[in-house]
């Protein structure tokens, strides 16, 4: 007969972070190109508010450069407009070819991992390029609309959002192991026909019978009562059974210890008297030889 399983439980979790990604673009046509010339280097023109990855950026265009522009350049910053936050993204910017309005030049190099904006104090709300292009060399190669005087600055852009490490359900792996069967009551049988580390005795007859106090009790509400409940001592350690033979004691003893029943016929009593034995075990009652 092949033995029980019982299951090992090994409890396996993990989690997971995932960087999500939000991109979108925007255009800046700017009209009149050459009227902007000569606003001022450090001044700007700002593109319309426009939102990716949920926060709000603009564009802005320095027709006579920002403050560290070279003379007769142009420049471009993206600006973050959100407060209170911090943004990490990717970016470039491109100007239009008038000969090629849906292609690009001057793309500029991503940067090599993301920047940060945030208009808090200390940080840097918008980054661009301060020499994003010669001013002359913009006019010389067309990339203006002409004659509509025009100049269309696309911007690409990449948010990165960080999202708190999810946990799943923890998933459970079933290791089988092999479990022996138990053989308790054949231990326990054991225990009581050798006798080892007995600490009572009966006397029934002219036979005397060892047996163990804890086991008595463990198994019989009676037994417990009488042999640790305020006669014990009275009781001592041996103890006297009138109105019974001893070889139905010794099988009582052996339905104590193994919670199995000896054969009638062994015993020449009928069932009904052996279960009142055995009911006597949990209700009790006290026999002659213990009151």
């Amino acid at each position: 007969m092949a033995a029980p399983q019982s299951p090992r439980i090994w409890a396996t979790s993990s989690s997971t972070c995932t960087l999500e990604r939000a991109g979108g673009a925007h255009l800046f046509r700017i009209d009149g190109y050459s009227l902007s010339k000569g606003l001022g280097k450090g001044n700007f023109l700002p593109s319309a508010t426009f939102a990716v990855g949920g926060h709000d950026w603009r564009l802005l265009f320095y027709p006579d450069g920002d403050t560290e522009a070279r003379n007769g350049s142009i420049s471009v910053h993206l600006e973050l407009m959100d407060e209170g936050v911090e943004v990490r993204a990717l970016y470039d910017l491109t100007l239009f070819k008038q000969a090629e309005p849906k292609s690009g030049c001057f793309v500029w190099t991503k940067p090599t991992e993301p920047v940060v904006f945030s208009r808090s104090p200390g940080k840097t709300s918008h980054r661009g390029h301060s020499n994003f292009a010669g001013r002359s060399m913009l006019e010389a190669w067309s990339y203006l609309y002409f004659p509509r005087d025009v100049l269309i600055v696309k911007c690409k852009l990449l948010v990165i959002k960080l999202k708190e490490a999810q946990m799943p359900k923890t998933r459970m792996n079933f290791e089988t192991i092999q479990v022996p069967p138990s053989d308790l009551s054949h231990n326990l049988g054991s225990l009581l026909e050798a006798g080892e580390e007995s600490d009572v005795s009966f006397k029934v007859k002219d036979e005397v019978f060892t047996a163990h106090k804890i086991v008595l009790a463990m198994r019989s509400p009676v037994f417990k009562a009488e042999l640790y409940g305020p006669m014990r001592d009275k009781c001592g350690q041996s103890i006297a059974i009138e109105d019974m033979e001893p070889a139905v004691f010794k099988a009582l003893l052996h339905f104590i210890y193994t919670d199995e029943l000896p054969p009638m016929d062994d015993l020449m009593m009928t069932e009904k008297k052996w279960s009142s034995i055995c009911s006597w075990l949990r209700i009790g009652m006290p026999w002659k030889g213990w009151s």
